[in-house]
């Protein structure tokens, strides 16, 4: 990480030291008490909640110093303290001043749906070669983009960020603080509807990557989104391509499926093809994979070091893992989100695996605005339609999965629903039976990961 003394620190964020050493050392940097450790400079942003109020936690767990943006009560005097106008906007600062200084190359990577699995791709490739830093989980927005920043080790090259946005304008934010060299965009989809009026918005959105990119940068586009082409059609830079169609730059032909093993297929890069192994369930995760060899390739990756490092990627928590529940009972853990998009892909993309019966625990799908019913009807048609045998609704949205799915012809009695994640936990393991495949999936505000939790505890060891 980069250690800087408090006056430079100060200088970089235009504060003013209160107390403290100017010669002090820093190189921890953190914005939540309750993750404090002693020697830290703590931020104490005020976005939603005001972080000064937990100041004093931060200074009983060790941190060494605090960036203020008002008055607060005494410290001892060797704790150290810069005074700012905005501690968010100073965060960014320090952030922008380490990429200014070590000038690593920057992939950004946003889009609706994939942002965390193409970043883990791409990071995964581009190690092969270089020395690489990469978001951690989904660290994607204006505090969480700066956070991963400032853990940069002198030496890293490059730095694979996800940007996110839940408004306009906020993504082109997050590119003054790191401007790509790479911008990559997975698709467009019906996500954050609660905020966004219409997906056309939700394309100008992502659209601000580009707008953001550095002027030589490369564009990294989903050539199966009809949307994004819509975007990118003024891009004047270089662009390559993924997706399906013969058209894209980087293409997947037709995938085999191999089970629990995931698939097979061959990829092409411009003119060169290969077979790959990619030990993912979900076919959708090619387009991710696509978008990362997209990544690659635009840094000069050679072809044989993509296509060698893809068969090593392992399936990621909460993102469509597969667990084995003792020696007969296997459990999807697809709990980290969810969206319309999404659940279909997982819906349809474990069919193949072998089951005595298929069920199907759903948590609601958060932030889709004034459509949400009809989105979590239309995924209870989808379950029936995909042959799935049981449905377990989890959540208030949740019922309205069951009722499309009792719409679609699935029995009241393979329909159950559960009013909280709690509930689903405490009443679902007596239902498991021998030969059951079970995937569980919901956005994180349902915490269906309990779900997961207690059939790992009930079932793994028996």
């Amino acid at each position: 990480m980069v250690e800087l003394r408090l006056d430079q620190i100060a200088a970089r964020v235009a504060g003013r030291i209160v107390q403290g050493n100017p010669s002090s050392l820093f190189r921890i940097y953190n914005i939540d008490s309750r993750l404090s450790r002693p020697g830290e400079l703590f931020f104490a942003v005020v976005a939603g909640r005001d972080g000064h109020e937990f100041l004093p936690d931060a200074v009983r767990r060790g941190a060494g110093g605090a960036v203020i943006s008002r008055d607060i009560e005494p410290v001892d005097r060797d704790f150290a303290l810069i005074r700012v106008a905005d501690t968010v906007a100073a965060l960014q600062a320090l952030a922008r001043s380490v990429v200014d200084e070590y000038r690593p190359r920057i992939v950004g990577i946003t889009g609706s749906i994939g942002k965390t699995t193409t970043k883990e791709f791409t990071a995964g490739m581009l190690s092969k070669r270089f020395r690489v830093l990469k978001s951690e989980g989904n660290f994607n927005n204006r505090l969480g983009l700066p956070l991963s920043l400032l853990k940069y080790r002198p030496g890293q090259e490059i730095a694979v960020l996800e940007m996110g946005t839940s408004g306009s304008g906020e993504i082109l934010a997050l590119t003054r603080t790191a401007p790509p060299d790479v911008a990559v965009i997975t698709n467009v989809h019906p996500v954050h509807l609660e905020f966004f009026r219409t997906m056309e918005a939700i394309a100008q959105a992502k659209k601000e990557i580009l707008d953001g990119t550095k002027p030589g940068g490369t564009a990294v586009l989903n050539g199966d989104d009809e949307r994004i082409k819509t975007i990118g059609q003024n891009w004047t830079g270089r662009r390559i391509t993924f997706g399906f169609s013969a058209e894209c730059d980087v293409q997947a032909g037709p995938v085999r499926k191999l089970g629990e093993a995931g698939m097979v297929f061959e990829l092409r890069v411009e003119d060169r093809t290969g077979e790959v192994r990619f030990p993912f369930l979900y076919e959708d995760y090619v387009s991710n994979l696509l978008a990362a060899v997209g990544a690659a390739h635009a840094l000069s990756l050679p072809f044989e070091a993509i296509v060698e490092s893809i068969p090593r990627f392992s399936p990621f928590p909460g993102r469509g893992k597969l667990i084995r529940l003792g020696r007969d009972r296997l459990l999807v853990d697809d709990s980290y989100n969810s969206n319309p998009k999404a659940l279909e892909a997982a819906l349809k993309g474990l069919t193949s695996l072998p089951a005595k019966r298929r069920i199907a625990a759903l948590g609601d799908m958060l932030e889709l605005g004034p459509e949400e019913i009809d989105f979590h009807r239309k995924a209870g048609k989808q379950v029936v339609a995909h042959g799935w045998d049981e449905l377990w609704a989890v959540g208030p949205l949740a019922r309205h999965i069951a009722a499309g799915a009792l719409d679609a012809g699935l029995p009241e009695n393979r329909v159950r629903t559960f009013a909280t994640s709690e509930e689903a936990a405490a009443g679902i393991p007596s239902l498991v039976r021998e030969g059951d495949l079970i995937l569980v999936k919901g956005s994180r505000g349902i915490k269906t990961e309990l779900l997961v939790e207690r059939l790992e505890k009930d079932f793994k060891e028996s």
